[in-house]
Parts: structure tokens; C-alpha cells; sequence
């Protein structure tokens, strides 16, 4: 039975809230025109009933609004959400509506709460308020009204909202360029066209609220962009090519707003990273650059590391000889990519989804953090069924399409890029470093004792608050509550008298790691200070910095006044393994809360800093305790 027959069959037998756990693999295994027609069977889904049988499932609300016939738009998005496991609830405003409901801070568009707003923008939001006949001055009058009044509805939107608003760039259509006969007037309108779209992909600078899709590159690939038929029959200006591109653009946004980007690229070699068979071929046989199948792979490769340069981390996943790997990585004269450009090369004769759980369990990731990518079908079904929290790519046929593979489902899209990201590959190469460090001490104590870990806690400052947004999007393990904020978010906060921000960085012997964690604290009535969220990555699990971070402020809680610290643990599927961070460092009462377990620490016995490590704490650790 394919994908489609049994999302038909749990539909019409009314077995599809019930069954809703394997919606999300079935789209995934579809082709995306399949997909698209299937996701009709999802509409009229009851989001609570899912939620009641699925707990597990991150609900997403969405809305979409613009100036046209949007119903394909809506359909899309819902099973480009449900494709990546989440549990969507997409709304669409009235036609043409989208004004009214953005500049009114009471319409039913902000009363819905949504995480994600769409307003759907296209040329006849311009051209319709262009007078007959027309020349370029009068389009770029209308543009300019157009740009301020979108600028102002972003304004009310971040006012109001706490949500992500998304416009997106306007096409030009070719059949009113034309309508001015001379060139010198076309290529005028192209300027002034390309100027009102820059304007708008700039809106996202003033408003961190806001995010422009730019739909130019959407179009390049996409097959008939514009039906005049459609446009003038049923007001739809953008085609269900177009709009289905657009769906799968916002459900990558929202993938990596709720923490579920991809972290590590795991790479075949033979066919997959270069031509040729390295154990048959020789490394100087190997087909990289010179001939037109070489510059496919060297296509590739750049590619790759591009990727790798903004924190995506690389692995090599190779049945091959180990030594041979790595003499084609350090001596080839055509790679692009070096083995420093690697955290692990796995080359051997084991299964690769036996080098996949080891690979992951190096790197302290989960399973579902990891992209696979080889040329094989062999291979890629093998990962498929023992491993399917791994996402796995077949790179079939021409390497020239190997791009276009790798790069169709954005999988490693990030909400920004920051420093520790620019630095990701280097950071884990050092962890290398301390782990064959640990293997040569005598004991877990000797590892820490010479490691010579320095931490230190302090109020963050601006040049931290992309890191520590980022940090709560993307770390799962060590996550109190798995609270997601945006940077506007964090900055809020840390503008809050009542609050305090806490950026945790550490280093060693072996290097700075930079920005590692985060504390989210709030002064409550009582006086009782609430741990709001302690985030800490898995790069430097197991150092004692999280116990060190807690004396601190546990010890400037007491000094402050305070009588009681709260803090709460909400379970997920991977924090499981800081369930019990409360109470092994002295908090000893709790009671259930709202969505999981609070926790007290009455101040009597703050645990020591671990005599390991040295500990620098800046001044004003908590905020004052709250008069009454």
C-alpha cells in the first residue's frame, strides 16, 4: 500500500487522529507533487484529538493571510508541517482581508495566538492601484505607499504580536513589463521593482519580528510560476507550484525556530564526495576537477563546505580502508574538503548505521540531529530501516544534481548564524582532543583535575543574545523547560530589572569554548527567585560546570535576601538526563506544576563549587528580591 493509499484509508475510516504518529514518515517517503495532493487528506484533522492520542507532538499555529485566493497555500503548509512531525493548525483570513486584520491590533489574525503569520504579497497588491495608462513614475509612487504602509503593519505586528510575521519579495510579471513598449522605461521599471524588494528584505533589520522570503530563487525552480487564467477566474496570482515552494520555505523557518535543524552531515565517499572508488582508483585515480564529471563533485564539495563553515559538522561515513581515506584527504591536489574540515572520518568495513550510532554517541547528539547522504540505495535503505531518526538522502545518479539533492529540504537552516557556529568544527575537534586526554587518565577525577576548566558567569551583554537565542532553539539535552526564544525575546529579558540573563562560557587546557550556556532567572513574590531556564550544550557535559553555575547563584540569592529559589523540570523526549538536576544540588521539595515538576532549594546549604574548576562571577548575579 503506498503512502498515499494509507493516509486515504486512516481518513475515510475516521482512524487518522489515532493513527497520526505516522503521518509525518509517510509524507516524507512521497515525491513532492505526491505529497502535495496528499496533503489535502490532512484538512479538517482534529489538532486536539491528535493532541489528546499525541502528546508528544509540537503543536504550531499558524495563519495566512494576503491578497489573493491562498487555500493551496494553507493545504500546503499543513503537510509541510505534519512531514517534519509537527501538529499543524493553519488558519486563512477572508480574501483580501490581509490589511484590515494586520493594522488592528482586536482582529481575529492576532486573536488567534498564531506562532507564524504569512502575508502572502504579489503584484496585483502594487499594480491594482496603478492608474490606465501608466508610466514608471506612477509605479513608483504606488511602491513607495506600499513600502511604508507594510512597513507600518510590521511596526503594529511587533507591538502586538508575539509571534513571527513573514511578508515575502513580489514578482514582476513579464506581461506588465511589456506593457511599456521602449527599454529604456523597462529597464527603469526592473530598477524600481528590485529597489521596493530590497526595501522589503530589509524589514526584517528593523523588526526582528519580521522575516522576508525572497521569492526570486523559489521561481527558478519552480515549473510555471503564473496562471492568467487562474489570476482572473479565481484570484489566484501565484501558482501551486509556487505557493507549495513557499510552504516548504516557512516549514523550514518553523523547523528551525522550534529547535529541530539538522547538526551533522554525514557524508559517503566513493561517488558521493568524489568519482571513482578509492580502494580500485588509487587515490591519485580519484575524479575531482578536470573533466566534467570531476567539476560535479568539486561542485559538491564546495558546497559542502560552505555548509560546514557555518557550523554544520562533517562527517566522513566511508567502507573503505582508514588509512587510504586518510591519505586522499590530506593529499589529493583537487579536494576541496581537508580532514580538518571533519569532526570524525568512520572509514572501515562496518555497517554504516553501526558507524552512525557511534558517530553520534562521539558528538553527544541525537540520532535525529544527523543528514545522510551517499549515492548507494543499498546503503540509504539499510540507514532507513535500522536508523529512522536518521534522515537519509540517496545522491542518486549525476553528481551534478548532488546540490540540488542536498540542498531541496534546507535541513540545516538556522534562525542566524553566530560565532560559535562559524567555529563549531574546530570546538568538537578540540573535544576530540580532551576525549583521548580522558582515555589516557588514570581516572574521571585525574581527567578533570588536569583539564584546568575555567568558567565563567556573567550578565550577558549584547554581542551574547544571538548566541543564547540560538541556544535555546537548538539544545535539547541539557534543557530545564526547552523554552524557545528568539533574539528579541532574550533581549527583552535581559532589558527586565526583575530579570537577569546569564551567559556560562568555559575553557581548558585545550581552548575556549566559548558561549556554553545560559540562566534565565525572574524575581518572584515570597521573596522567591525563579529559575526561569538553564540551558548548558553538550560539548562540556560532565565538567561540573552546571554545579559551579548553580552555587553561584544560589549563594547570591542568600546574599540578595531571597528565602526560596524555585525551579522547574518539564520532560521531554531528550532531557531526561537532567530530571534529577534539582535535587542532586540541594533542592529538597517539590510539587507538580503546570507542565511538569517544580522544585525548591530553602538557601540553608548551597553546594560548593566543584574544587576542579575556578569560577569568575560578575557582579549582580540576581535581580534585587521584589518589594511588597
Amino acid at each position: 500500500m503506498s503512502g498515499r493509499e494509507r493516509l486515504r484509508e486512516l481518513r475515510r475510516s475516521g482512524l487518522l487522529a489515532e493513527h497520526y504518529d505516522e503521518v509525518a514518515a509517510l509524507l516524507a517517503a512521497m515525491p513532492p507533487e505526491e505529497r502535495a495532493r496528499s496533503a489535502r487528506l490532512l484538512a479538517g484533522v482534529d489538532a486536539e484529538a491528535v493532541a489528546r492520542r499525541h502528546p508528544g507532538l509540537r503543536r504550531v499555529k499558524a495563519v495566512v493571510t494576503g491578497h489573493g485566493t491562498l487555500e493551496a497555500l494553507r493545504t500546503a503548509l499543513t503537510g509541510e508541517l505534519a512531514r517534519h512531525g509537527l501538529l499543524p493548525e493553519v488558519e486563512l483570513t477572508g480574501y483580501g482581508t490581509s490589511v484590515a486584520e494586520l493594522g488592528d491590533p482586536g482582529s481575529s489574525l492576532y486573536a488567534a495566538g498564531a506562532e507564524l503569520t504569512v502575508c502572502v504579497l504579489d503584484h496585483t497588491a502594487v499594480l491594482d492601484e496603478v492608474p490606465v495608462p501608466f508610466d514608471t513614475e506612477d509605479v513608483a509612487r504606488v511602491l513607495r505607499e506600499k513600502l511604508a504602509l507594510w512597513r507600518d503593519l510590521a511596526a503594529v505586528f511587533a507591538r502586538t504580536s508575539g509571534g513571527t510575521l513573514v511578508f515575502n519579495t513580489i514578482p514582476l510579471p513579464r506581461a506588465w513589463q511589456v506593457r511599456l513598449l521602449d527599454h529604456p522605461s523597462r529597464a527603469r521599471l526592473g530598477a524600481l521593482w528590485r529597489e521596493a524588494n530590497a526595501g522589503l528584505l530589509r524589514l526584517g533589520e528593523d523588526e526582528p519580528r519580521v522575516t522576508v522570503l525572497d521569492l526570486d530563487p523559489l521561481l527558478f525552480d519552480a515549473p510555471g510560476p503564473h496562471d492568467p487564467r487562474l489570476e482572473v477566474y479565481a484570484g489566484t496570482h501565484l501558482s501551486e507550484a509556487v505557493l507549495g515552494a513557499y510552504a516548504a520555505e516557512l516549514a523550514h523557518l518553523v523547523r528551525a525556530g522550534a529547535g529541530r535543524g539538522k547538526k551533522v552531515l554525514a557524508l559517503d565517499l566513493d561517488h558521493t564526495l568524489w568519482g571513482g572508488v578509492l580502494g580500485d582508483d588509487g587515490v591519485e585515480g580519484l575524479e575531482v576537477a578536470h573533466t566534467p564529471r570531476g567539476e560535479a563533485f568539486r561542485a559538491f564539495q564546495t558546497l559542502v563546505k560552505q555548509l560546514q563553515s557555518q557550523g554544520v559538522l562533517l562527517a566522513a561515513v566511508s567502507k573503505n580502508d582508514p588509512e587510504t581515506v586518510l591519505a586522499a584527504l590530506r593529499g589529493h591536489p583537487d579536494l576541496v574538503l581537508r580532514e580538518e574540515d571533519f569532526v570524525a572520518v568512520l572509514a572501515g568495513w562496518k555497517p554504516k548505521a553501526e558507524s552512525l550510532r557511534t558517530l553520534a554517541a562521539e558528538l553527544n547528539l541525537g540520532l535525529d540531529a544527523v543528514v545522510f547522504a551517499d549515492d548507494s540505495a543499498h546503503e540509504c535503505a539499510a540507514v532507513a530501516a535500522e536508523l529512522p531518526e536518521v534522515t537519509v538522502l540517496h545522491l542518486a545518479g549525476d553528481p551534478a544534481l548532488h546540490v540540488r539533492t542536498l540542498l531541496a529540504d534546507g535541513w540545516f537552516t538556522a534562525t542566524g548564524i553566530t560565532s560559535e557556529d562559524r567555529r563549531r568544527t574546530l570546538l568538537y575537534r578540540q573535544e576530540s582532543a580532551r576525549a583521548e586526554f580522558l582515555s589516557a587518565a588514570g581516572s574521571a577525577a585525574d581527567f578533570l583535575a588536569g583539564l584546568g576548566v575555567e568558567v565563567s558567569l556573567a550578565s550577558a551583554g549584547e554581542a551574547d543574545l544571538p548566541r543564547l537565542a540560538q541556544l535555546t532553539l537548538r539544545t535539547n539535552q541539557f534543557n530545564l523547560t526547552t523554552e524557545r526564544l528568539s533574539v528579541e525575546e532574550v533581549r527583552a529579558r535581559a532589558a527586565d530589572p526583575a530579570r537577569r540573563v546569564l551567559a556560562i562560557s568555559s575553557a581548558d587546557r585545550f581552548g575556549g569554548n566559548g558561549v556554553v550556556g545560559a540562566l534565565f532567572l525572574r524575581a518572584g513574590p515570597g521573596p522567591v527567585l525563579v529559575v526561569e531556564n538553564m540551558l548548558l550544550s553538550c560539548r562540556v557535559f560532565a565538567r561540573g560546570i552546571e554545579q559551579a553555575c548553580l552555587s553561584a547563584v544560589l549563594e547570591a540569592a542568600r546574599a540578595a535576601g531571597y528565602r526560596t529559589v524555585r525551579g522547574e523540570y518539564r520532560p521531554t523526549a531528550k532531557n531526561a538526563k537532567v530530571g534529577d538536576l534539582y535535587p542532586h544540588y540541594g533542592f529538597t521539595s517539590a510539587e507538580p506544576g503546570e507542565h511538569g515538576t517544580v522544585h525548591f532549594h530553602d538557601l540553608a546549604s548551597v553546594v560548593a563549587v566543584p574544587g576542579h574548576l575556578s569560577l569568575t562571577a560578575g557582579e549582580g548575579l540576581v535581580p534585587p528580591p521584589l518589594t511588597t
